[in-house]
């Protein structure tokens, strides 16, 4: 958490969820829209898609073969393979290792890797885009540390100066307390996007500077500058002209188990080098929208966000960024994954656009086994569309990464940027194991509201709800019958079946589209076909979307 006036973190809690009616705004759904035709067998079709494809060749070259490839034109595939391999030299001669990385991935994932291979080999784009990472090359402890306070050395207090704030005629400093760790000798080190986030918002007009304090040293500011800034995941890294006196060495969070100990450095209420400790409470607290956090009892209070939290070896595990100040010990940590996962484009600089695929879906068992991520919606325009991927179909590996779960697949995305290709194992309705190639997008800031804005009522509800349904009525464009619960959603919640005639009412969201709430006259074979009104709400995010 941060120190500030007004200001306090609540993203930890799930009262965020709970969509408070009395601020909804009531939103009147879009007809149904796509962008496109998808039947590439019409030649008018064709040639509107190639024409498409010359268009965006030069802002999007990824997407632009990966379209070449499904629309089948050997001549526009070898045209676009080519342009993204002289993408691929350009980037290298400009010393723009990121974008080469993903569109050297994105060549080899579409079959080309024979062509781009006199660029540069693999190992040596391995060794150029690694190796200059801060947090890559420390070696791990493997034993104790002799003093685990030794590792105070190696935080800073993080303060956001953001000048002068009149409140009730009086003027008075506006300023956001933090904390941070160094994971490079060149200076980089790590703090929460919330931290920092007024220094980066582009809608942000104030004044706004960023310094640390080294701990042992409560008098010298140190100027710092923001490097790369992940507000979904609230991860920033940062940068400042000293050789730190510590350097934290990243561990795995993989390793954690509940009861585990571990520790927590930073300042809080701004009381520099404070060190607590405690255990590993959960960890799996689905408080991000695209994985699981850590819950931890140390002592944790407002200013200690972005500090790390570390094991008995003295290796970061986690990054701490909230606390519910009204509870004692119910407190939280971003796994170390997380930001070992993005490193590389944070090092990059500028702000970290999440990717994702266009849809929805949850973890596939066979029996008690994980085996695989099942879609159950995806959005028009999505690339499973595209692909000719369809609702049911159970998503096995990415690139050749396995995938065993939703969380398994968020964690493989976390490693990607938008615009690259990958490749896609799954398994579809007759059994049969099948691989395509899909186009990674940029995620929505609220994907729920993305479908329901971009398809049918009848078919963003899966989504949304839980639920399949089918139009039941020719003079009521609101009746509906359901087709489908999905077990776990509001609507099985909520005690609806398969062959319930369900009327839908008004529909509101929130503010900032996070949440919705809608109104419902169903007859629920449950309760006897007796009609009942009721209102729901419903998360617009979190991990089932990706």
């Amino acid at each position: 958490m941060k120190i500030k006036t007004i200001k306090n973190i609540a993203a930890c809690t799930f009262a965020a969820f709970a969509l408070t009616i009395c601020s909804c705004n009531s939103t009147q759904q879009n007809d149904f829209k796509t962008e496109e035709n998808f039947d590439y067998t019409q030649e008018d079709a064709r040639k509107a898609e190639a024409e498409r494809i010359k268009k965006i060749l030069q802002t999007y070259p990824s997407e632009a073969l990966w379209r070449s490839i499904l629309l089948g034109d050997e001549e526009l595939i070898e045209y676009t393979s080519d342009y993204l391999r002289d993408f691929c030299a350009s980037s290298l001669e400009q010393k723009d290792y990121l974008e080469l990385y993903y569109a050297y991935k994105s060549m080899c994932n579409a079959g080309f890797e024979k062509k781009v291979a006199p660029v540069i080999s693999k190992a040596e784009l391995d060794k150029l885009y690694f190796n200059q990472l801060p947090g890559y090359g420390i070696p791990k402890s493997q034993t104790p540390v002799k003093n685990i306070s030794k590792c105070i050395e190696g935080t800073v207090t993080v303060w956001v100066d953001l000048g002068i704030k009149v409140q009730g005629g009086m003027g008075y400093a506006d300023r956001v307390i933090g904390s941070g760790f160094f994971i490079d000798e060149r200076g980089y080190f790590v703090t929460n996007h919330h931290v920092i986030a007024d220094v980066v918002d582009p809608k942000y007009e104030g004044y706004g500077k960023v310094y640390i304090k080294l701990a042992g040293d409560e008098e010298t500011r140190i100027p710092a500058k923001v490097i790369g800034w992940d507000k979904v995941h609230d991860l920033a890294l940062l940068k400042t002209e000293i050789k730190p006196p510590y350097v934290f060495s990243l561990g795995s969070s993989n390793d954690l188990r509940v009861g585990d100990r571990v520790y927590a450095i930073g300042s809080p209420l701004g009381l520099e080098s404070t060190l607590t400790s405690g255990i590993v409470s959960s960890t799996n607290r689905k408080l991000f929208t695209t994985g699981s956090v850590l819950q931890i009892d140390a002592a944790v209070n407002s200013g200690n966000s972005g500090g790390p939290c570390i094991d008995l070896n003295g290796n970061v595990q986690a990054v701490v960024f909230a606390g519910i100040q009204k509870y004692q010990g119910l407190n939280f940590a971003i796994p170390v994954e997380y930001l070992k996962q993005e490193l590389a484009v944070l090092y990059y600089g500028g702000l970290r656009n999440v990717p994702w695929l266009g849809g929805y879906g949850h973890t596939y068992k066979k029996g008690a086994k994980e085996s695989g991520v099942e879609v159950q919606y995806f959005n028009p325009g999505s690339c499973f569309a595209r692909a000719g991927l369809k609702s049911g179909d159970v998503i096995t590996a990415i690139d050749n990464m396995p995938v065993n779960n939703v969380e398994n697949l968020q964690a493989i995305l976390r490693t990607y940027v938008p615009h690259v290709i990958v490749k896609c194992d799954y398994i579809n309705s007759d059994n049969e194991k099948k691989s395509a190639l899909l186009y990674l997008t940029k995620r929505p800031s609220s994907p729920g509201y993305y479908f329901y804005q971009n398809d049918t009522i009848q078919n963003s509800f899966v989504a949304l709800y839980g639920m399949g349904m089918v139009p039941s009525s020719s003079s009521n464009p609101k009746s509906y019958l359901i087709t489908k619960i999905l077990n776990g959603g509001v609507a099985d919640e909520a005690g609806f079946s398969e062959n319930d005639p369900v009327t839908v009412g008004k529909v509101q969201f929130n503010d900032d589209k996070t949440a919705m709430y809608c109104e419902f006259s169903v007859k629920r074979r449950k309760k006897g076909y007796l009609d009942v009104s009721i209102g729901l709400p419903a998360g617009l995010d979190g991990v089932n979307y990706f």
